[in-house]
């Protein structure tokens, strides 16, 4: 089952360098994840985030309001399942 890795955010400059450093963080650590952009205020409010960009791991929001590392993403995703290629 692929993880599920979102990005929340409206599409403004640290969200998209956010997308970038999750592509990155997934394919380094070479996860089955599927990458999501949620980009609707309300969903983004609906799930608990006030600052943007936020990221979250299958539903959970780990970190928001500021744009993480590739080494952070990494950090986070951690606990995901390889992939099994």
């Amino acid at each position: 089952m692929a993880t599920k890795v979102q990005i929340l955010g409206t599409g403004c400059p640290k969200c998209k360098a956010l997308t970038r450093n999750a592509e990155e963080a997934i394919k380094e650590l070479g996860l089955d994840a599927e990458l999501e952009k949620v980009d609707q205020i309300k969903d983004i409010v609906a799930m608990g985030v006030m600052m943007t960009p936020a990221l979250a791991v299958d539903g959970v929001v780990k970190a928001s309001g500021r744009v993480l590392t590739v080494d952070q993403v990494k950090g986070l995703l951690a606990g995901a399942s390889p992939t099994t290629a």
